[in-house]
């Protein structure tokens, strides 16, 4: 049998309590990852964990908010203090925003801007502090397809995931020459609550962009993390500053 992917790796996943990090949890811990697991709510990561724990993977919690620069710096610092080092951490939370762009909000933008614009960042910079003195890690964050591409009625979502692309590149351009790979996964529709929000609007919306996609399906979210543990895994180890589409075949 191959080794597993991320085999005894110390990985920090952000985001874990819904959605893509959920599922990332459960793949990350079935491709040997020594796993802390951080979000907001802290009855869904012990669900979580619980269920992990229970099939005999390592799992601890930190609970906090990525627009918080103490709490992020203690995802991070917790990660080190269990397992000595930060060999990678998934960037993976983030909120939507529906609404056409003139429409939304000056409180709904903040709000959006400040946890995936914001968020991002912070997360990016306490994890190389630790990866830029240790001389190695792998990072991943979570963009989307709408962070190259336009669409309608998700405007000031998409200006955050134009910037995340934009953090994750420079990233990889500051870190690179230290040992340290910074990568990015695009989602395109992906089940979650925002597909399921457009769906209760407009029950055909999804229909009218699937028939447009070549593998005409909604992706999951354990394909997503299946292609973020590849990116954090050493055989990726030439993979650095790429945007990954995870998206049917959408903008083919």
């Amino acid at each position: 049998m191959n080794t597993p992917l991320l085999n005894d790796k110390a990985v920090l996943l952000i985001g874990a309590s819904t959605g893509i990090g959920r599922e990332a949890a459960r793949v990350f811990a079935e491709e040997g990852a020594r796993l802390v697991l951080a979000a907001r709510s802290a009855d869904a990561l012990e669900e979580i964990a619980d269920d992990l724990r229970s099939d005999g993977h390592e799992v601890h919690l930190v609970v906090g908010d990525v627009t918080s620069p103490a709490d992020v710096a203690l995802m991070v610092d917790e990660t080190v203090s269990r397992y000595g080092r930060l060999d990678g951490a998934f960037n993976n939370a983030g909120i939507g925003q529906l609404g056409l762009l003139h429409e939304v909000s000056e409180e709904d933008f903040d709000r959006v801007m400040e946890v995936n614009v914001k968020g991002m960042w912070l997360c990016l910079r306490e994890e190389l502090r630790v990866m830029r003195v240790q001389g190695f890690g792998s990072i991943v964050t979570t963009s989307s397809v709408g962070g190259y591409k336009g669409n309608t009625g998700l405007g000031a979502y998409q200006a955050t995931k134009h910037a995340v692309i934009g953090l994750t590149r420079s990233a990889a351009h500051d870190n690179g020459g230290l040992g340290i790979r910074v990568n990015s996964v695009a989602p395109g529709p992906t089940r979650s609550a925002m597909i399921d929000a457009m769906l209760a609007d407009d029950p055909h919306a999804m229909d009218r962009r699937l028939a447009t996609m070549p593998l005409h399906k909604i992706g999951t979210g354990v394909e997503v993390a299946n292609a973020a543990a590849w990116l954090l895994s050493d055989r990726s180890s030439h993979t650095t500053g790429v945007v990954l589409p995870v998206e049917g075949g959408m903008t083919a």
